[in-house]
């Protein structure tokens, strides 16, 4: 029997959501990396990682596959 309060683990991280929410307000690596205190290096490598994770090939196909799973609003 299932217990009842299981939630399934986020598919991104906590960083990887914030990186995104950024993206879709048309921010660019640099101002990401500006704003959240990290490097252009790590921005990148967080990006990439949510797309290896969703299984897509680009940036936008990542955001389109967020929006639709209700990661990301507009």
């Amino acid at each position: 029997m299932r217990d009842q309060s299981f939630q399934s683990k986020p598919l991104l991280t906590k960083r990887e959501k914030e990186v995104f929410e950024l993206l879709v307000q048309d921010k660019t690596t640099k101002e990401i990396a500006k704003e959240l205190f990290i490097s252009e290096k790590t921005v990148r490598n967080h990006i990439s990682n949510a797309m290896q994770k969703l299984g897509v090939k680009g940036r936008s196909q990542a955001v389109i596959e967020l929006l639709r799973m209700g990661e990301l609003k507009l």
